[in-house]
């Protein structure tokens, strides 16, 4: 099958699949690969996820700009962002999260010391690769699909309540902050909704950025 008659949800399925699978088989990808240190295999996800968009990105029409958001869209996505941010270190615990046993990703070595080489991969990957592979399988291809099988002929600015609270309920679950989650994934179809995906990408990224940066100050590693 060539790529230009391959579905298009499995365009944006395939990112977003292989960053789960990696998930699902836990560490024994750091013993076929031969890494010591299996905090590594972050790098690996987020790489091999970041070789399928850029495989892919010519197919993904909802990321072309023309015409571009207004300033004031972007400043909306930034706030958006960080108010989900917000949310997001406030709602976590009791019944809000999955689970509240302590893990999450630790950047230290065994001196205590930040890994400065793993916290740029750990930001870089959840600020820049993550926020594209979701948004493209979430908002724009489930958010869309739930209203209209042919996703790619649906409008975002048309899509209707329950298309929405479907598809932050499913992305909630995701996340062992499932109740933020679920709020997280309400604002960013809000910011689709207004008719580009990258306003949406905007404000999860600035989620996952600050998010990044206040986990490496504060310690708080359940949070990765």
């Amino acid at each position: 099958m060539s790529m230009n008659t391959t579905a298009p949800w499995l365009l944006r399925a395939a990112p977003f699949a292989v960053y789960m699978l990696f998930l699902a088989l836990g560490d024994r990808p750091a013993e076929w690969f031969g890494l010591a240190d299996g905090r590594w295999l972050y790098g690996l996800r987020v790489a091999a996820v970041a070789v399928l968009l850029l495989a892919f990105a010519r197919h993904y029409r909802e990321l072309r700009l023309p015409p571009a958001p207004a300033a004031r869209e972007w400043l909306l996505a930034v706030a958006v962002g960080l108010g989900v941010f917000v949310a997001w270190v406030n709602l976590a615990g009791g019944w809000l999260v999955l689970s509240d046993e302590p893990g999450g990703f630790d950047p230290r070595g065994a001196d205590g010391r930040l890994d400065l080489a793993l916290v740029a991969v750990r930001i870089a990957g959840a600020a820049l690769v993550v926020p594209v592979m979701e948004e493209l399988f979430w908002r724009s291809f489930i958010l869309r699909w739930i209203d209209h099988p042919r996703f790619l002929e649906a409008d975002p600015r048309a899509m209707t309540l329950r298309a929405v609270l479907w598809s932050s309920v499913i992305f909630g679950l995701e996340h062992n902050e499932w109740f933020a989650g679920i709020q997280a994934g309400a604002a960013y179809a809000w910011l689709y909704r207004r008719g580009h995906l990258w306003l949406a990408v905007a404000g999860h990224a600035v989620t996952n950025l600050v998010l990044g940066v206040w986990v490496v100050a504060t310690g708080s590693w359940r949070f990765w």
